[in-house]
């Protein structure tokens, strides 16, 4: 949804998913291993409908024209940290995706990909990487929330 929610009256709740957290965060705490999830939505749990349409690369009404648009909804990120947690994993997140790939090294990385490269695909690299971090973009919006056995360290990009 852009801007404020429609209907504050609504709170939005995604049993299935808090079940997969669950379960995964019960086998994660007892045979190890790690998950690591990213998407879009806010890291709290907000009030309004998240259901959303893209047609295009622009919202749409969701319920206009059925079969032409993207459905999505946002993902309750502090819901299946509280699931995973209460299950036993560790978690660590949700942080900002930009902060997450900036942490990985992305504007590194990408930069030496870019050397040697044509002007024009040497931007196209550096666009592409801002896209994914910088905070007015995709970089605040989307999360990343990793969840891992208790006894393992925090998971690249998510140290302190």
């Amino acid at each position: 949804m852009i801007g404020p929610p429609a209907n504050p009256a609504i709170l939005e709740i995604c049993e299935p998913a808090l079940s997969l957290a669950r379960r995964l965060g019960a086998r994660l705490a007892v045979g190890g291993g790690a998950a690591l999830f990213l998407d879009y939505g806010p890291e709290r749990s907000t009030t309004g409908e998240s259901l959303q349409a893209l047609r295009g690369g622009r919202p749409v009404d969701p319920l206009s024209d059925p079969g032409s648009a993207d459905l999505t909804a946002h993902v309750d990120f502090a819901g299946l940290a509280a699931a995973a947690r209460e299950a036993g994993a560790a978690v660590h997140g949700p942080i900002p995706q930009g902060k997450f790939l900036a942490a990985l090294g992305l504007f590194q990385r990408t930069d030496r990909l870019a050397r040697g490269q044509p002007p024009a695909r040497a931007m196209a690299l550096i666009e592409a990487a801002r896209r994914l971090a910088e905070p007015d973009r995709m970089g605040r919006l989307f999360k990343a929330l990793a969840l891992c056995h208790p006894g393992a360290p925090a998971p690249p990009g998510f140290e302190s």
